[in-house]
């Protein structure tokens, strides 16, 4: 039987001997021992993250070498990972992986923040209350969808 080398297509990136990834047409295409395991659209971080920790974790890479090749904090590299280990991928890919979306301020909790706006309570006591971000509540006022101590 013959040993077969690792074959990386020649614009791979090596991450180690081991893993490589490459950009083709706009998705990066990661690939193990020569053979082709993921790939995602160069626009996915959260893909990104939960990639490279699934590789950490089946111990293919080192964080080391994730920061390395693709010139990221360890901070970065260690977050991603521990949000791998405690909540798997749904932590990347589920509910609550919101990155890049606003919470919306409607109905009802628009009302109460409005209401205690009004009263004249501070932005991040209402934000503490009613478990939504200071900046949120800001963007809402400075888009004038509601308003700092007004007189309704």
């Amino acid at each position: 039987m013959q040993l077969s080398l690792p074959i990386f297509p020649i614009e791979a990136k090596l991450v180690n001997d081991h893993v490589g990834v490459y950009e083709h047409d706009g998705l990066v295409q990661y690939i193990v021992n020569g053979l082709p395991v993921y790939c995602h659209s160069k626009d996915d971080l959260n893909a990104f993250r939960f990639i490279t920790s699934n590789f950490i974790h089946q111990r293919l890479c080192r964080k080391v070498d994730i920061e390395r090749c693709f010139c990221i904090s360890e901070d970065s590299v260690s977050r991603a990972y521990k949000k791998f280990v405690t909540q798997g991928e749904a932590g990347f890919f589920g509910d609550d992986a919101r990155h890049g979306h606003a919470h919306k301020i409607i109905g009802v909790l628009k009302q109460r923040i409005q209401s205690k706006l009004d009263k004249g309570q501070s932005v991040n006591s209402i934000a503490k209350e009613e478990g939504v971000r200071e900046s949120t509540i800001r963007y809402s006022i400075s888009q004038g969808y509601l308003k700092k101590n007004s007189l309704v």
